[in-house]
């Protein structure tokens, strides 16, 4: 049986991230969870955020702001990703809640999409719905960078978007725009509602967006990574 043990402290160095990550890969989300002492849901429904929490608590990620990546010291934001069998993704990858007044000299490099994805680890778990939440199997977790051309198409997308936001076209962007990139409501309930400009350039309420990769692009990391792997 492999033992894994809680951290006391943030990792200090991507080494002891990674030794702490790899040490995770091929536990049970009951195996995991029996050792941070807490309970698995019986389903995932009502706790979205669960399994997230779960490798944070067990990584040693700091509980700080959420503007910042989940080990700021390190530059890494971590992502836990569910998988199918063939080790593609069951779902888009939330990044960040996105800017909706007060938009006017945010750029890329300095933008909050860029700063959470620039260095991420992947925690890919299985996340078959017939296989049960306790049962559910950790695969080994990877560190990823988006590469010169990924950089580039993400820039592009969050352009596009940030541009129709500015000029009021909130209301006119589906979950069809981007290519890696894409912007969707984000919030609790459909009643959670905030300010964004309107196509006459005036204050309206809408519901928050949140910025999302779409399962082509992280399944194409995934198959990289697992590719790698295998060779």
């Amino acid at each position: 049986m492999k033992i894994f043990s809680m951290p006391k402290s943030e990792p200090k160095s991507i080494q002891e991230l990674m030794k702490r990550a790899e040490a995770l890969a091929g536990l049970t989300l009951s195996d995991v969870a029996e050792t941070a002492r807490v309970k698995v849901p019986v389903n995932f429904k009502r706790e979205k955020g669960w399994t997230g929490q779960l490798i944070e608590l067990c990584l040693g990620a700091s509980a700080g702001s959420k503007t910042q990546q989940d080990f700021a010291n390190l530059g890494i934001e971590l992502k836990t990703i569910p998988i199918d069998k063939h080790g593609r993704p069951l779902e888009t990858t939330y990044v960040c809640y996105a800017p909706l007044t007060n938009i006017a000299g945010i750029e890329w490099q300095t933008s909050s999409v860029k700063n959470k994805i620039q260095q991420v680890l992947w925690v890919p778990i299985d996340g078959r719905r017939e296989v049960a939440p306790r049962d559910r199997c950790i695969a080994t977790p990877f560190l990823w960078s988006p590469d010169v051309s990924q950089d580039e198409q993400l820039r592009s997308d969050w352009e596009e978007l940030m541009e129709m936001i500015a000029l009021g076209q909130i209301e006119n962007i589906t979950a069809r725009h981007g290519q890696y990139l894409q912007l969707r409501p984000k919030a609790a309930n459909g009643n959670v509602l905030t300010e964004a400009v309107g196509k006459d350039g005036q204050m309206i309420h809408t519901r928050p967006r949140g910025f999302y990769l779409r399962k082509e692009f992280t399944g194409k990391i995934l198959q990289a990574f697992f590719k790698d792997e295998e060779g």
